[in-house]
């Protein structure tokens, strides 16, 4: 069996873990938090949206504001990208495992380039970034 990372992420914590066989838990190599990533709306977005004035008229309007929970998003899987681009570099995998909710998810492919995405085997749209190496194991390999 070739040796597989799993990538067990959601948006404020994220773990890796190394799988050499089926049926052994996979072991933990490394961690990452993004406390960032917990914050409610209403820390991220405390005041109301700015209002521009048209050039044209006297006419005023909101403007949208900047979608943070989204810019935390990439900027939190740029991290876990970076850790996979090392060990891919070293050879340490062959291939790739990603855990991960849906809204995160997406996050983690956009990050990913054209090599990681590649070596890419098997995605989990699922939160298992609390579970126990046995569980992990059993969503994979089962």
């Amino acid at each position: 069996m070739d040796k597989t990372w799993i990538v067990v992420a959601e948006s404020s914590r994220a773990r890796i873990f190394s799988a050499l066989n089926r049926v052994q838990p996979p072991q933990e190599i490394e961690s990452f938090a993004f406390p960032e990533g917990r914050l409610k709306d209403q820390d991220i977005y405390s005041d109301r949206p700015g209002r521009t004035f048209e050039s044209a008229n006297e006419s005023r309007s909101a403007m949208e504001p900047p979608d943070v929970r989204d810019q935390q998003h990439h900027t939190f899987a740029r991290t876990i990208t970076e850790a996979l681009e090392k060990g891919r570099v070293k050879g340490k995998f062959d291939k790739l495992v990603i855990i991960s909710p849906p809204a995160f998810l997406g996050a983690l492919r956009h990050t990913l380039n054209g090599h990681l995405g590649k070596m890419v085997d098997k995605t989990i749209q699922k939160n298992l970034a609390g579970e126990d190496a046995e569980t992990i194991r059993r969503y994979v390999f089962d």
